[in-house]
């Protein structure tokens, strides 16, 4: 099939909408149709070098579409059905076999490999084999080859072009509140971060009727959305230590707290905001690969703090979307109020959007 990509040629490059070849299917693999697909930090990771992928290459992995054709051996969806795709896992290792495939033994692999478990390609540009099936997708184009396993059917009544993110950046900061770290109702929660992913944290938490809701953020439009969204409190850090203003609204400090940062800075300051018993969920890509948290060993002790490092929410996504589309559907998780579309050839506009804070989650939509 001919389809058209943004393709990165290499490191640092802007994107390149390009015609390459998709391969057909294989027994276990279904092609969708794209209707849209999310732009998420992963993405931009692999364009700065910040996570392993090979060049030429097609990222993209918040996809969202209709199924157009399946392999001989596929069962759970079929042509014409709506479906968002989400991340890949293997699913015969213990984690994926006992419902926390996020942790899958063969996560790397699977996601940033390149191509199929067999080292194969899934697009071409000739005799050229281009890196494609991120997080088993590459869903930066018009149509994508995605596993049976890491696509998910979408019920009718929501917009199906929106839908891609709930898949990975959506899912993960409504995961880490909701399943990771089970926040339990009553309690507080410190935000770092009011992007896609922690204000996702936040429609999380007010799912769970957390008491106390605290977000921070230095750009003024992502604060005020975070109000509007059932945040109890934001915080400017230019006001001063985060910290402090948190122990202004929580004297004893917060149980819960949710960075997406992952800034040496910033966590110091989420430490020291914790509560005795405190929980910490990082969900946060450092730009170094070797950033390392630092801790005294004592106080972790005395405090009883406990440290989470965690991927996608600990979502099976097989039940966990399902649950979020049914919540929006409620009026429950507005996550619709973060997504700003924009048409698919303006993809690099819509990085640029992005990083000066115009958007929290850009939507590439095709025209």
């Amino acid at each position: 099939m001919e389809i058209t990509a943004a393709v990165l040629e290499g490191l640092g490059q802007d994107f390149v909408i390009q015609n390459l070849t998709l391969d057909d299917p294989a027994p276990d693999e279904v092609v969708v149709e794209i209707a849209g697909v999310g732009l998420c930090h992963t993405d931009l990771a692999v364009q700065h070098g910040h996570l392993p992928f090979p060049f030429p290459g097609v990222v993209g992995h918040e996809g969202s579409g209709t199924v157009v054709a399946v392999g001989s051996a596929v069962t759970k969806v079929g042509v014409g059905d709506r479906v968002s795709a989400t991340f890949n896992s293997c699913g015969a290792c213990t984690q994926c076999t006992s419902g926390t495939p996020s942790y899958c033994a063969e996560f790397m692999a699977r996601n940033f490999g390149g191509g199929r478990p067999d080292g194969s390609s899934t697009l071409h540009e000739g005799a050229t084999a281009y890196g494609s099936y991120f997080f088993g997708q590459s869903t930066f184009a018009t149509h994508a080859i995605a596993r049976e396993r890491n696509v998910v059917k979408v019920a009718e009544g929501i917009d199906l072009a929106i839908v891609g993110p709930l898949g990975c950046g959506i899912q993960t900061g409504a995961g880490a509140v909701m399943r990771s770290m089970s926040c339990r109702a009553g309690s507080s929660l410190l935000v770092t971060g009011g992007g896609s992913v922690g204000l996702s944290g936040v429609l999380g938490a007010v799912v769970r009727e957390l008491a106390t809701i605290i977000v921070v953020d230095p750009i003024a439009s992502r604060r005020d959305l975070a109000l509007e969204l059932g945040a109890t409190h934001v915080i400017d850090p230019a006001d001063g230590a985060v910290s402090e203003q948190v122990r202004a609204i929580v004297p004893e400090g917060v149980d819960y707290a949710l960075d997406t940062t992952a800034i040496d800075a910033v966590l110091t300051e989420v430490l020291a905001s914790l509560a005795q018993l405190g929980t910490l969920g990082m969900v946060g890509v450092p730009s170094n690969p070797e950033a390392v948290l630092s801790v005294g060993l004592i106080e972790m002790q005395a405090r009883g703090l406990r440290f989470m490092g965690i991927v996608e929410g600990d979502s099976d996504p097989d039940t966990f979307l399902p649950e979020l589309v049914q919540l929006h559907l409620a009026g429950r998780f507005p996550f619709d109020r973060l997504i700003t579309t924009m048409p698919f050839a303006k993809i690099n506009d819509a990085v640029e959007a992005q990083a000066r804070g115009e958007a929290v989650k850009v939507v590439l939509v095709h025209e």
